[in-house]
């Protein structure tokens, strides 16, 4: 009855001139309520911190035990640079690495390939043999740090590097923490860096699954991301959709190998992205949590309550950043790192305020990794574990996006699988279309970005940038000729050979490229003799 007597209020009530929308276009209600979450079981839809399904957080007492960890995303220039930018993070309170590679690395290239020319550590450090990695950790003891990487055709081989340089410093690989991101699926999708065709990436990937959960058992062997398909344009429901096919996809092909689900799933972790919709990312997060538990119990037959657990770490929006007004940045950053919190995320990155310009400067990185002190420290918001949890609003939205993701499962296995709707052009198609929609409501001013399209100023800002200079290239072109001349490359030969032979019979190709790393044998050769065998990918024409 007060709803009804509410209800004709409102209609003589006069609202802005304004689409109520969510940044994906999703129509939001004027106000939620009891109705919207009709059916709503409190043990069967939400239930308690750490019990099935998890919605409300992956831990019984989640950040009152333990704070998530702060990953600021840190590599430029030579590996002596990143190593000294490390340094300085972790006395400034960071409490884990996160190494970003240049585009050379990415690709799987030395730094001496025509194709490298002029990019050499500009986005990120250079990494061409295992020489590089011991002095990117020099002084970091890799029993005490975790460690996440964010690469994917040569995972593998950095991995490796890794692990070695841990052998060096005395340190067991059973004892390693970290995470690579080997997320090829969403390549193909979206970010675009890839070697080798789907299904050899995929064998890859499965080898890496099988040699970890022997030997490396502490390592999250895939980092499944959403945060480069959100950043491609995506919606919020196709980054959660996605994701997740992406990730049931390789618990299939894990299965496939001949891997128990419960031997290698409780090692794979997640990466979303916290756009500007602040409940909207929170209602992700909490269904793609309970989506990820039911269907490991349910579809894939795991036993064991870690299998269920879906663990993510959180990068606020980079698209979001503007190069116009860039003290904004701040605030944004702030607003996407304080949903992914209350969100539930174990692991955060915040991006600087400089970012559009360039990397990150030191004073810069500093601010982003102090908004994420400030969150956890001053306001109060990690005392309580799920506080948005029971909103009408939230759950609301919660259940809207579930049922989205299934509605994409559904086309996705219609077509075949995520292999074939890649082949197909699906998922670049619906990523396209989603960002020229948002891009149309930008122009339209359906939707504001502050100091874009409203509020605006006129002049360009002055700002510090980090600038890399032409002398990174020249040191390190000459410190991979050095290594070159100093190793012995009769034995690079070897096992250059003897991975080949690996790729052809069908062997697991990790103790083979560890054996390549051990020689020093570069990433391009690797990368190059793999690329012998399993071909290279080239992307269909979508229109």
């Amino acid at each position: 009855m007060k709803k009804d007597i509410w209800d004709k209020k409102l209609k003589t009530c006069k609202e802005r001139d304004h689409k109520f929308t969510t940044v994906s276009g999703t129509t939001t209600k004027v106000l939620y309520t009891p109705n919207d979450i009709k059916g709503f079981d409190y043990d069967r839809d939400l239930g308690y911190p750490g019990e099935f399904p998890y919605v409300r957080g992956v831990y019984t007492n989640m950040y009152r035990g333990r704070l998530w960890t702060m990953r600021q995303f840190s590599g430029f220039g030579t590996p002596k640079d990143t190593n000294k930018r490390y340094k300085y993070l972790l006395n400034h309170g960071q409490t884990g690495l996160s190494v970003a590679f240049d585009f050379p690395t990415l690709y799987g290239r030395d730094s001496d390939d025509p194709f490298a020319c002029g990019e050499v550590g500009k986005c990120g450090v250079a990494i061409d043999t295992l020489r590089d990695m011991e002095i990117l950790f020099h002084g970091i003891p890799l029993d005490q740090i975790s460690t996440s990487m964010t690469i994917n055709p040569p995972a593998a081989m950095l991995l490796a590097m890794y692990i070695v340089v841990g052998e060096k410093q005395g340190v067991p690989m059973k004892l390693l923490t970290g995470t690579i991101q080997n997320d090829m699926l969403k390549e193909y999708q979206a970010q675009k860096t890839w070697i080798y065709p789907p299904e050899p990436s995929m064998r890859i990937i499965t080898d890496i699954m099988a040699y970890c959960a022997e030997h490396v058992p502490k390592w999250n062997t895939i980092s499944i991301s959403g945060y480069h398909i959100r950043e491609a344009g995506s919606t919020a429901l196709q980054e959660l959709a996605f994701t997740l096919k992406n990730g049931f996809t390789y618990v299939e092909y894990g299965i496939k190998a001949g891997l128990s689900v419960d031997e290698f799933s409780p090692r794979l972790s997640f990466f979303f992205n916290s756009h500007l919709d602040f409940f909207e990312e929170i209602a992700k997060y909490r269904a793609a949590r309970r989506i990820w538990a039911r269907l490991m119990q349910d579809k894939y037959n795991a036993q064991s309550p870690r299998s269920y657990l879906m663990r993510f770490h959180t990068q606020t929006a980079g698209c979001t950043l503007t190069a116009q007004q860039p003290d904004n940045n701040i605030m944004r950053t702030a607003f996407q790192a304080l949903a992914a919190v209350l969100g539930g995320t174990q692991s955060l990155h915040t991006n600087s305020m400089d970012e559009t310009y360039a990397l990150p400067t030191e004073n810069a990185v500093k601010i982003a990794l102090r908004t994420q002190q400030l969150i956890a420290y001053e306001t109060g918001v990690a005392n309580t574990i799920d506080p948005l949890g029971g909103s009408y609003c939230v759950e609301a939205l919660t259940d809207e996006l579930e049922k989205g993701a299934y509605d994409y499962f559904r086309r996705i296995d219609k077509m075949g699988g995520v292999i074939k709707a890649i082949d197909k052009g699906f998922f670049q198609r619906e990523i396209s279309r989603s960002a020229y929609q948002y891009q149309k409501s930008l122009e339209q001013k359906e939707k504001f970005h502050v100091g874009v399209n409203i509020f605006e100023e006129k002049g360009r800002p002055t700002i510090e940038i980090l600038k890399i200079s032409k002398q990174v290239e020249r040191d390190q072109l000459k410190a991979l000729k050095g290594i070159k001349r100093e190793r012995n490359n009769k034995e690079v030969k070897k096992t250059l050979r003897e991975l080949r032979k690996a790729a052809a019979d069908g062997s697991n190709l990790m103790p083979r490229i560890l054996d390549c790393v051990r020689a020093y044998t570069t990433l391009g050769e690797m990368c190059g003799t793999l690329k012998e065998e399993f071909g290279e990918y080239h992307e269909p024409i979508i229109f």
